[in-house]
């Protein structure tokens, strides 16, 4: 029998395949798990090797045809395997838990007096769109329907996201799963973000000091949450007993970002160009024993950025809205990381990226960013030049390769983002 490792830490020996923001796209797993040495896919059963670890930073539907297919498979690996996989709840994941109240003639305040009294297909579309993010989640959820060959119509959409969440459904199951944070040796896993203003942070329950003990304290804070969900508990103002786990997922109010929030902070500024945190946030964490933090969430270009600074290092992995097909990969190991992937340049030619590091090197440009143009050097490309990207407005971004010599001479430097 498999004994499960108590949530918020694993074996530090194991090295660690890490997949993240898969958004409903089957194609990102099974790309992932291609000729992988850690993770495989057998049919839809995905399968961790014998001792490694898998980490899904989060965000499992919402922009694909799959999303339920993407769920299932990785609750059911979950399940069979609860000391190798870690799964973490990203914002597209919580945020579902909305639905059971503004689909059932309690929807939020901004919404339209003629959205409010509209049928429930039409109210959803305009959730989807305007306040989740999710512009096209309907008809993924449609599609997805029709190839399982059940019911099709517009109201069996809506049934099928209030079933998922109901006793025993889908998306509930893979929730209670789920966790906010995680540790493996010197490396912290996290959805979004850790700001000062998360660090050591539970809602409600003031600062805990120890990065640990307050892992686990935010990871018990969710459960409790997800407790109070499944029991349907409202305080005594009427207000849902879950609705701080519903804050705690969504951006601050006028804001692109929730500093406050591991899963919505962000690790990068207002045009998701990627930066370190503070050195003083760096030292804080170096004084637990972390040495590098992993985040999805923020779409970061084609391939991994891994920024680095002495002996720290910030990893965000979230390829979406990139250029390119499938998933990039991570893999983790406590003194080194090694990212594989493809990048799309801007002149349209399509190379290979490749390389390994190790904590700590400081010979190596990867992960420093040039002083005069703030572009980031993200790795050795198959032909032999360096990838530099630049995030731009509106997730549009630069890509570009210069040969090594075009980096002699030049500044090199920290990445750090300001962002609001």
């Amino acid at each position: 029998m498999t004994t499960k490792t108590p949530r918020g830490t694993s074996r530090s020996d194991h090295p660690v395949a890490y997949l993240t923001d898969v958004e409903g796209i089957w194609e990102k797993l099974t790309s992932f798990c291609q000729d992988n040495p850690h993770v495989s896919l057998e049919g839809e059963r995905l399968v961790v090797r014998p001792g490694s670890t898998f980490v899904f930073g989060g965000d499992a539907i919402d922009r694909g045809p799959d999303g339920r297919r993407v769920v299932r498979t990785l609750l059911e690996a979950w399940r069979q395997q609860p000391s190798q996989v870690v799964l973490l709840a990203g914002n597209r994941d919580i945020n579902k838990l909305r639905l059971v109240r503004e689909l059932r003639g309690h929807p939020l305040a901004r919404t339209p007096a003629e959205m409010r009294e509209a049928p429930r297909p039409v109210l959803l579309r305009w959730i989807f769109e305007n306040t989740m993010g999710a512009r096209g989640a309907f008809e993924f959820r449609q599609e997805e329907l029709e190839r399982s060959g059940g019911p099709v119509s517009e109201e069996d959409v809506v049934d099928s996201f209030l079933e998922d969440l109901g006793p025993g459904g889908l998306l509930r199951d893979y929730l209670t799963a789920c966790q906010l944070v995680h540790r493996i040796g010197n490396t912290l896993f996290v959805h979004g973000g850790v700001h000062e203003d998360s660090l050591g942070v539970v809602p409600a329950r003031g600062r805990v000091e120890g990065v640990d003990a307050w892992g686990e304290a935010l990871n018990g804070w969710y459960r409790e949450q997800l407790q109070a969900f499944a029991e349907g508990r409202f305080e005594p103002g009427g207000t849902p007993a879950w609705e701080p786990v519903i804050a705690y997922q969504a951006p601050t109010p006028g804001k692109r970002i929730n500093t406050a929030s591991v899963v919505y902070g962000r690790m990068a500024d207002e045009v998701n160009h990627p930066g370190l945190p503070s050195r003083a946030l760096i030292e804080t964490l170096a004084r637990s024993g972390i040495h590098r933090l992993v985040v999805g969430h923020t779409p970061s270009g084609d391939c991994p950025s891994v920024l680095r600074e002495e002996d720290f290092e910030l990893i965000l992995a979230d390829n979406s809205y990139g250029r390119v097909e499938g998933a990039s990969r991570v893999f983790l190991r406590e003194d080194s990381v090694y990212v594989e992937g493809r990048a799309k340049l801007d002149d349209g030619r399509l190379e290979q990226v490749g390389f390994q590091l190790a904590l700590g090197d400081t010979s190596s440009p990867i992960g420093r960013q040039l002083r005069d143009t703030g572009q980031l050097v993200k790795g050795p490309l198959e032909s032999g030049d360096w990838l530099l990207f630049r995030a731009l407005p509106k997730y549009s971004m630069e890509q570009l390769s210069v040969a090594p010599s075009a980096l002699t001479g030049r500044g090199l430097g920290p990445a750090r983002a300001h962002s609001d």
